[in-house]
């Protein structure tokens, strides 16, 4: 008698479907594996378990369709603010951060990189209150001073920057903490940059710097001539007062020169870092940027910036192909961060991904000084899936019609992050 109850188990295992979501008739974009057209993904237990045409409907749980949309790795924001802080929730400028899940879904944002909000002093608590609470995976660029960036008159103590102990930091939360901030100085010296440096050596960990205010005793161009490392990020890339462009509006040689040492370029948008003026040119003449992030924070995010598929609209509209730039804002970060389970759709990596439209019609782009460039196209996003579960369903594609529900209660299923905040993205390390 045992053998039939046997065969029926494994007949009701058999006839489980394959998938728990299946994302079908999309193009898809993922430029690492440099696939660029239409493509099924299928998802299962928060991993991409198939990129392919033609995937069997029947094979999944749950079918969405995406026609004339395109599927992408879920975005990687590498420079946002999203500590709330023990100050007031204020960051140097008077900003506050804002938590990662009231934005980042809604416009395919899965990981948001947070740039030097904390320090060694706050860490922890960032941790407590952002990084194990929030839906949208968080990643950290621990600051070089010690209580990150409350205000200026601590972002300015340099006997505030440790280098072993921040190092030791990094080392220790190897999962979170994927690199090293200096911001906001204003000194005559390279002291800050320098420990920043020592501390990303002794964790292995990259830097990222916002160069601050410029002074003639340490000029731009030896910042990412001679003390940046390879790989190390140069943040703002485009803001005007570092000298990119010459007299007759030429790209300036020691740029070059500066990202074939290895020096990566980020545009850190911002409230006030960002120029058409210096972009346009720039990106015109062979200089696009590494990396397309935000800087969001309560300054930016209702200003020129608003979003980061805002802040890609503007480089689609600048000429650069939708391909490039969704090589910028996922699989690029990725690599940069060294994080290689995610910014890409390869079975087995961690199922983060945006389903995005581009629109096109008559739209507008501002900057930070308040400049406009006119465009034709701008993207959307349509849906989010975040370690396999859909987090943001903007039409309702994953949902059923209300009149064929008869009478119907919350409607939960497996593949919905129902879990109101609760849900935590897969670890990258598993």
């Amino acid at each position: 008698m045992r053998f039939p109850m046997l065969f029926l188990c494994a007949s009701a295992l058999l006839a489980q479907p394959a998938y728990d979501l299946l994302l079908k008739g999309g193009h898809v974009i993922d430029p690492r594996n440099r696939i660029g057209g239409p493509r099924d993904v299928a998802v299962r237990d928060g991993l991409v378990a198939a990129v392919a045409a033609g995937i069997p409907a029947a094979q999944a749980r749950k079918v969405v369709d995406v026609s004339g949309l395109y599927v992408v790795p879920g975005l990687i924001d590498l420079h946002a603010h999203v500590f709330a802080g023990t100050n007031g929730n204020m960051l140097a400028g008077g900003h506050a951060s804002i938590f990662p899940d009231y934005f980042a879904p809604r416009v395919g944002v899965t990981t948001v990189v947070d740039a030097g909000s904390s320090g060694r002093h706050n860490f922890a608590e960032f941790k407590k209150t952002v990084v194990d609470r929030a839906r949208t995976r968080v990643l950290v660029f621990l600051n070089i001073g010690g209580s990150g960036m409350p205000g200026d008159a601590e972002e300015q103590n340099v006997g505030d920057m440790d280098a072993k102990a921040a190092a030791e930091l990094a080392i220790a939360n190897r999962e979170t903490i994927v690199g090293i901030k200096v911001a906001h100085y204003r000194g005559p010296d390279w002291a800050p940059v320098e420990r920043g440096v020592e501390a990303g050596t002794i964790a292995g960990v990259p830097v990222m710097i916002d160069f601050g205010e410029f002074r003639p005793e340490r000029p731009f161009q030896e910042l990412v001539l001679k003390k940046l490392r390879p790989g190390d990020i140069y943040t703002h890339a485009f803001y005007a007062p570092v000298p990119m462009l010459d007299e007759k509006g030429k790209l300036l040689p020691y740029l070059l020169e500066a990202r074939r040492r290895g020096v990566i370029f980020d545009v850190g948008h911002g409230g006030a870092a960002f120029e058409f003026r210096q972009a346009v040119p720039a990106v015109r003449q062979g200089f696009p940027p590494d990396a397309i992030s935000t800087d969001v924070h309560s300054g930016s995010i209702n200003a020129g910036m608003k979003d980061q598929l805002n802040v890609m609209s503007k480089f689609l509209n600048m000429g650069m192909s939708l391909d490039d730039v969704v090589l910028r804002s996922t699989w690029r970060p990725a690599e940069i961060i060294h994080r290689e389970r995610i910014g890409h759709l390869s079975p087995g990596a961690i199922a983060d991904i945006a389903v995005l439209r581009v629109e096109t019609g008559q739209f507008a782009f501002v900057d930070s000084y308040g400049a406009r460039m006119d465009g034709s196209r701008r993207l959307g996003c349509e849906l989010t899936v975040a370690s396999g579960k859909v987090v943001y369903d903007l039409n309702g594609r994953t949902r059923e019609l209300w009149d064929r529900l008869g009478e119907y209660g919350p409607q939960g299923e497996p593949f919905w992050d129902g879990t109101r905040g609760g849900g935590r993205p897969l670890p990258l390390t598993q």
